[in-house]
């Protein structure tokens, strides 16, 4: 299967509520329409995650970011144009996603993502992607496709083609809050 082909089929199944094994500009994801609460709920149940621990956005640019937050300070674009790991921002208030997404306290966490594949799924399907780490909840990360559990990949709706021979292990993004113009980072 082909990266066109992987991408229409990502799209009927989130389109439908559905839950995607994909390939991210980190590790791989388990992810669904983020304004979807329904979708978002099989996404916890799989991971068997408390749904109180937030899971991260991904965005394919900074319109996004700025559709789906409330006052964002437009310095921390630059601030992201200056890191060369990939940066999840946790933002005061997110707008328009599904209610179990948003934490207690209305934060989100959002990351533009600028892998080829996700940037392009993003785009394509028009709202924010959820992209949480493909393992039960307590278990490390897988760093690539093939060391991930059969229970996550029984567990989806589809699992994309593209990338599975990729062999580079990755990290988690770095995350970050940005206040007054000043970075804290949290991982």
């Amino acid at each position: 299967m082909n990266f066109e082909e992987d991408i229409k089929k990502c799209i009927e199944v989130l389109q439908a509520g559905g839950t995607i094994l994909y390939p991210t500009d980190t590790v791989w994801g388990i992810g669904c329409d983020a304004t979807n609460a329904e979708a978002v709920k099989k996404v916890y149940e799989l991971k068997k995650r408390d749904d109180s621990k937030a899971l991260i956005v991904l965005v394919a640019g900074e319109r996004e970011v700025m559709q789906y937050t409330a006052a964002v300070d437009l310095s921390l674009f630059d601030y992201l144009d200056s890191t060369t790991r990939p940066t999840t921002v946790i933002y005061e208030q997110g707008l328009g996603f599904a209610e179990n997404l948003v934490a207690a306290d209305g934060s989100i966490a959002i990351r533009i993502c600028n892998e080829a594949f996700c940037k392009a799924l993003i785009k394509r399907f028009g709202k924010p992607l959820v992209s949480t780490s493909a393992n039960i909840s307590g278990e490390p990360a897988a760093p690539f496709y093939a060391s991930i559990s059969e229970v996550i990949k029984t567990g989806v709706d589809y699992i994309v083609q593209y990338r599975q021979d990729d062999n580079e292990p990755a990290q988690p993004s770095s995350i970050i809050r940005w206040r007054d113009g000043n970075v804290e980072i949290i991982r």
